[in-house]
């Protein structure tokens, strides 16, 4: 497993060694013991699956605490640009979004600690894939509006389909005014 840090504290890059031969491929993709190797410690409580036409767009998703979540992410089909938007207040990246192509012909992942919105445009029909460090809760679900003007993410997608939830989302703004992002 080869590990790349990112220019944003904690979000790291995850290429898995993948095996092939005549009959085809085979690959880790979450071995505990290999990823505390790479000083990545988290345990996952929840896994989960979401197939999207191309030209999705699903977040910016988060939980609050105490529910927020680290997360694994990957295309098990399929190419998805995972964007990832920094919602810590002391960090130098605070407010800025990271762009990471997940392929699933690469089998790649990203690694999302806790204090990220997450959300993923699908550049192609896509099953997306992600473990969490901790349950999904209603009642602490939050999120950013996907087209937020302060944030000006560039989804790579013309004429978006979006959930009716989703594009109801707050502006970053609002969170900070109603101190919903500490």
């Amino acid at each position: 497993m080869q590990v790349k840090t990112t220019s944003f504290e904690g979000l790291i890059e995850i290429y898995p060694d993948i095996f092939q031969d005549e009959r085809g491929w085979f690959y880790e993709f979450y071995k505990e013991e290999t990823f505390k190797k790479h000083h990545i410690h988290y345990s996952f409580v929840q896994e989960n699956q979401s197939f999207s036409k191309k030209g999705v767009i699903r977040g910016l998703h988060f939980q609050r605490h105490p529910y927020a979540q680290a997360k694994l992410v990957t295309a098990l089909t399929g190419k998805v640009l995972d964007v990832a938007v920094d919602l810590r207040p002391s960090s130098p990246t605070f407010k800025q979004p990271f762009y990471y192509l997940l392929d699933s012909a690469k089998r790649n992942m990203l690694l999302i600690p806790e204090g990220f919105a997450h959300g993923f445009a699908t550049l192609e029909d896509a099953v997306f894939f992600y473990k969490c460090s901790n349950v999904y809760n209603k009642d602490f679900e939050s999120g950013i509006r996907w087209n937020d003007p302060e944030l000006q993410i560039d989804w790579n997608l013309n004429n978006p389909i979006v959930s009716a939830k989703d594009a109801a989302l707050p502006l970053m703004a609002e969170l900070l005014e109603n101190s919903v992002i500490a």
